[in-house]
C-alpha cells in the first residue's frame, strides 16, 4: 500500500517509515503536522493515512481534524488514527460516520508490531480496527443504558469484538466457539439493542458505535 504518515515525533515517525518500507509498503510522504498531512494527501493520493491525533501547533486535535477533512474530501483514502490516550470525544467523532476503512489505535499498540501491521492491513482492505481499550471505555459509557444491561456476558464479549472490527469468524476464533454460535449471539444482541439488521460488515460496526454515542 501507499502510506502517508503524520507524526510530530521524529523518532517515532522515522521508525514507522522504516517498518513500513521493510514490510513492502510505499511511503510517499512523512510529515509532522495536520496541514502538511492534508497537502501530502492532495499531492500523492495514498491508499491509507496513519496520523497522530495531537500535533503542532496546539497539540490538541490537529491530526483528527486533518483526518476528518481527508475523509470528507477523499473518501477512498483510508485513515488509521493513533492516540496516546483514549480520547473519547475524538473516537466518537471519527466513528460516528461510515467506519469502512477507519481505525483508532492507542500508541502502545504500535509497539506491538504484529498488532499494528494487522490493523493497518485490515483498515487498508476497507475494514475497521479499533483498539480494545478504546472500545472498553466507550462501552463503559453506556453501563446505565437498559438495553446493554440486558445482554448476557457472552453477548457483551461478542459486542466488544464486533466494535473492534472483527468478523464473525475472527470472533469465533478469539472466543473458542463455533461461527454459528457467534452468529446466534450477534442476532440476539441486535434484537436486544433494538438495532436494525446490518447487511454489511462496516454497517454492523457503525450501528454499534452509534448506539455507544446514545
Amino acid at each position: 500500500m501507499r502510506v502517508i504518515l503524520a507524526e510530530d515525533s521524529t523518532l517515532l515517525r522515522e521508525g514507522l517509515v522504516r517498518l513500513l518500507l521493510e514490510e513492502g509498503h510505499q511511503v510517499p510522504a512523512a510529515v509532522g503536522d495536520g496541514d502538511a498531512l492534508v497537502e501530502a494527501v492532495a499531492e500523492h493520493r495514498p491508499d491509507i493515512v496513519v496520523a497522530d491525533v495531537r500535533m503542532p501547533p496546539t497539540h490538541t486535535d490537529e491530526g483528527l481534524r486533518a483526518a476528518l477533512e481527508i475523509r470528507r474530501r477523499w473518501p477512498e483514502v483510508k485513515v488509521l488514527v493513533l492516540s496516546q490516550y483514549v480520547e473519547k470525544r475524538y473516537a466518537t467523532e471519527l466513528m460516528s460516520a461510515n467506519v469502512s476503512g477507519v481505525g483508532y489505535l492507542l500508541k502502545d499498540r504500535v509497539a506491538q508490531v504484529a498488532d499494528f501491521l494487522d490493523a493497518l492491513d485490515r483498515v487498508g482492505a476497507g475494514g475497521a480496527a479499533f483498539d480494545p481499550e478504546v472500545v472498553r471505555q466507550l462501552l463503559a459509557r453506556t453501563t446505565q443504558v437498559d438495553p446493554l444491561a440486558r445482554l448476557t456476558p457472552r453477548e457483551r464479549e461478542v459486542l466488544e469484538r464486533m466494535a473492534q472490527g472483527l468478523t464473525n469468524a475472527s470472533i469465533a476464533q478469539a472466543l473458542h466457539v463455533s461461527q454459528s454460535a457467534v452468529e446466534k449471539h450477534v442476532n440476539s444482541l441486535f434484537d436486544k439493542l433494538s438495532l436494525s439488521h446490518a447487511t454489511g460488515y462496516s454497517r454492523r460496526v457503525l450501528a454499534i458505535l452509534r448506539f455507544l454515542e446514545s
